[in-house]
């Protein structure tokens, strides 16, 4: 990143944090599809049963559980393919 000049460094920030946010979006998005095809069946009242609300909890730590370790391992493999080009 230090052969680019400062407006381009700048112009590459902004794309990873842009996709950062569209990735951070489309996570967001999945969890909120995913947990609420899951968990709520009853649409006769306007509130969220106990029972769906518990089960959205557990599905949206379960699900964040899974990203955040699945981005753990993903960190894991790419620092052993670095380590395995320098060498």
């Amino acid at each position: 990143m230090d052969a680019l000049n400062a407006k381009e460094q700048q112009d590459f920030q902004k794309l990873v944090e842009q996709k950062q946010m569209k990735d951070f979006m489309r996570l967001y998005s999945n969890l909120v599809e995913r947990c609420f095809n899951d968990c709520v069946n009853d649409f006769t009242s306007s509130k969220l049963t106990n029972k769906e609300q518990t089960c959205i909890l557990k599905c949206s730590e379960k699900f964040l559980k899974h990203s955040e370790r699945v981005g753990q391992r993903f960190q894991e493999q790419n620092a052993a393919m670095s380590q395995g080009l320098n060498r």
